[in-house]
């Protein structure tokens, strides 16, 4: 039996039954046959994004490169609108250049269908994107929904009508079910109340009450949950209440964006005055919140009590108000946009919608003072993946601060507070850099919040190679910083401008700038500017040649993040330990070095870190294994281009070296053969050839690694070291826990051991341990 295409893209699996659509879903298959660019329109709450996600997922095994699925509902500013794009299908960009030229590289030879979900608040910006990605990428193909069409000239539009409905003499059980709007109804209702039926008796009432909702599924879903308290009689009598009133007292049928509105209306007329309070001010997130977020933002006056936060959340989860997402501490919960649209209005209307976006402003301001604070710490993979889940609410805190007057100094501080954010995950410098110097821009006055924005400004783009950017940015802060007497951001701008001068070459004045921030750092009490003016002394040191200073500075790095128990400084620390033990001839301690920073980087998905190690590898395999050398440069070129991520200026005289002596050693024909069969992988695909998970060509994939190890179980057992549980290295490597668990068993098996201690123990003895 062949096996079944593996399906790629992150489209979400179907939690209800998927109800009728068979016209629709045929005509928007047969539309995307035709075209490579078709926009579902419709009224608010018609189904136009489950009637996508149906469509993407019957289509998805036809794309190679998967069906990615972008929700846009929560964004707001244009700008970001390429990088919300490239961060969903995977292409992550911290160049300088524009952010949609790397979008458009990393789609040019895929083959893609995307799916953008509400684009109507963004249309301008999702036309020129689009527009732009289809006229550089032949094999993309886009879906997109929104409550109008983008304009473009290849665009077919399909508009999403609302469900069939029955004419007022069908009353027949049987004939109505054959009516989708009915069907839903039905489904829905028997979802809420286990024993419901469309019966005789009930189903005159059904189906008015589908006909008052004029077949619109959201409408329509709202209704059937209410079936847990009322009967369908009751449901319609309160519905017509409802509508009265909400039309001054007409009888006249309202457009369907009325009937909508009247149903979330009557909708939040049913709950208690506890849950409407809550319903309006949560309104505020952005992307979900959990319990502590609801209580700090939302509870200010006897209205709603903190204590009764976690009950008022629960009902308004059993109104189908709030979707809850999650278990145990960390649940969470989210409104549906037509929802928190609907609260967002009613709080704006009492007049404290400012109060509420201010006390959500200072709830993330407060969140991102506690990362940074932890960072340097145990808990720094978790404040990684906690910052990556706000990811919205950071960017709708810092777009209060941009839109609302007085505010921007207060972004201004978020902003900064943010660097170990902007700095520790792929894809994160370039939007750090556009949120301060937006600020910057605003606020010019001197202020200590001006001096941090400006290094760390100057910071991201030094990361860039932008040395032009950060060096008027640097001048600034260090009279800044003197005229507020501030010896922690006098630190950080020397270590920068050391950063610069690496970047121009300027090795000696780099060395004497840095040292000098370091003993500023160490008079501070600073671990992390310690740390980083530790591996960038090291790294100058490797490139002077120096290798034994360079391991002793490494050294004291890794000393410090093992008292503090983090993690990102020792992987960027195991990368010039690794380079500069291979310059004292341990080739082989080396490589291991390089491969457990790549496994630390992964986890902060830090691609720019993983691929300087993989330069290093590089490097390496340049001295007596040319063939591998030659597909790693291949394989750099591709990430590279697909991500437009850079490398790092002041490696490209190693860069450029060692790619000349691989390439005498093979000749031009290999040389470019062996380049050629690199660039052709995936990016994750070099990572595992780096890491020697995947074969040399012609090779086993998982052959023995030295102690009888094959090289994933060497990998799971260098995890095991580090005091990974099963489910963590599941995580880590995705895979199934259950695989873990079976590695785990043969690791034990093969080494005659009996618990994971002495399996760390046996790790940290071999040759080729880091430490």
């Amino acid at each position: 039996m062949s096996k079944s295409p593996r399906r790629v893209g992150n489209l979400p699996a179907e939690v209800t039954v998927f109800v009728g659509r068979r016209r629709e879903v045929a005509e928007a298959k047969r539309l995307l046959a035709a075209s490579r660019l078709v926009t579902l329109t419709g009224v608010g709450g018609v189904g136009k994004t489950r009637l996508a996600l149906r469509v993407a997922g019957e289509l998805q095994r036809g794309f190679p490169d998967g069906a990615w699925l972008v929700e846009l509902a929560d964004l707001s500013d244009p700008g970001l609108l390429p990088q919300t794009v490239a961060s969903a299908v995977g292409a992550r960009s911290q160049s300088a250049r524009h952010m949609a030229d790397s979008l458009a590289s990393y789609l040019a030879g895929k083959r893609l269908l995307l799916v953008l979900d509400n684009c109507e608040h963004l249309s301008s910006a999702c036309a020129e994107l689009v527009g732009r990605l289809l006229a550089t990428a032949p094999g993309l193909v886009v879906l997109a929904t929104g409550r109008q069409a983008l304009r473009l000239p290849e665009e077919r539009v399909l508009r999403v009508p609302p469900m069939s409905l029955p004419e007022d003499r069908v009353l027949q059980p049987a004939r109505l079910l054959q009516y989708e709007a009915v069907n839903l109804f039905a489904e829905r209702a028997s979802a809420a109340v286990s024993d419901f039926h469309v019966t005789p008796e009930n189903s005159a009432a059904v189906a008015r009450l589908c006909r008052r909702l004029d077949g619109i599924p959201l409408a329509i879903e709202l209704a059937a949950v209410q079936l847990r308290a009322l009967s369908p009689e009751q449901v319609l009598e309160r519905l017509d209440d409802r509508y009265r009133l909400l039309r001054g007292g007409s009888r006249i049928a309202a457009p369907r964006h009325q009937t909508l509105h009247a149903l979330i209306g009557w909708s939040f007329g049913l709950c208690t005055a506890e849950e409407r309070t809550l319903w309006m001010r949560v309104s505020v997130f952005s992307g979900g919140f959990d319990l502590d977020a609801a209580k700090e933002v939302c509870c200010v006056d006897d209205e709603l009590a903190p204590d009764r936060v976690a009950a008022t959340l629960r009902s308004l989860v059993d109104r189908s108000v709030l979707i809850r997402n999650g278990s145990g501490d960390r649940v969470r919960y989210r409104l549906l946009e037509t929802i928190q649209h609907y609260g967002r209005n009613r709080l704006r209307a009492t007049g404290v919608e400012t109060v509420f976006r201010s006390r959500h402003r200072d709830w993330y301001q407060r969140m991102a003072a506690r990362a940074e604070a932890e960072w340097f710490g145990p808990d720094q993979v978790e404040w990684s993946a906690r910052l990556r889940q706000e990811h919205a609410n950071l960017r709708a805190a810092l777009d209060f601060c941009l839109t609302e007057p007085g505010e921007a100094r207060s972004g201004l501080a978020i902003a900064g507070t943010l660097r170990v954010y902007w700095l520790s995950g792929t894809g994160f410098v370039s939007e750090g850099r556009r949120w301060l110097d937006q600020f910057l821009a605003l606020d010019q006055e001197p202020s200590p919040e001006r001096v941090k924005g400006l290094w760390c400004g100057a910071w991201l783009a030094a990361l860039q190679n932008d040395v032009e950017a950060a060096e008027p940015m640097l001048a600034e802060s260090r009279a800044l910083a003197r005229r507020f007497d501030d010896d922690t951001a006098l630190a950080y701008t020397t270590q920068i401008a050391g950063l610069v001068a690496l970047h121009r070459g300027d090795l000696t004045n780099a060395v004497a700038l840095i040292r000098q921030a370091l003993r500023l750092h160490e008079a501070t009490g600073d671990p992390v500017g310690t740390a980083h003016a530790l591996i960038r002394l090291a790294t100058a040191a490797v490139l002077l040649g120096d290798a034994h200073t360079a391991v002793t500075l490494c050294t004291q790095s890794l000393a410090m993040s093992q008292v503090h128990g983090e993690r990102w400084f020792r992987a960027h620390t195991l990368w010039v330990l690794g380079i500069a033990r291979w310059e004292q001839g341990g080739h082989r301690r080396a490589i291991a070095l390089e491969h457990k920073c790549i496994r630390l980087k992964s986890e902060f998905d830090d691609l720019l870190g993983v691929c300087v190690a993989i330069e290093a590898l590089a490097w390496i395999a340049a001295t007596e294994r040319a063939e591998r050398a030659a597909t790693l440069f291949g394989g750099l070129s591709r990430i590279w281009q697909v991500t437009g991520l850079s490398r790092l200026s002041y490696l490209d005289e190693p860069h450029h070296r060692y790619e000349a002596m691989t390439r005498h050693a093979l000749g031009d024909h290999a040389y470019e053969k062996a380049f050629r069969r690199g660039s052709e992988l995936s990016p994750d695909e070099v990572i595992g050839y780096a890491l020697e998970e995947r074969a040399e060509p012609g090779g086993a994939a998982d052959e023995p690694a030295p102690g009888g190890l094959t090289r994933r179980e060497r990998q799971i057992a260098e995890l095991l070291a580090e005091g990974y549980s099963n489910k963590k290295i599941a995580a880590t490597l995705v895979i199934s826990e259950r695989t873990a668990e079976s590695h785990v068993e043969n690791i034990l098996k093969k080494l005659g051991f009996t618990s994971r201690t002495q399996v760390a123990a046996w790790v940290t003895e071999r040759p080729s341990h880091p430490a």
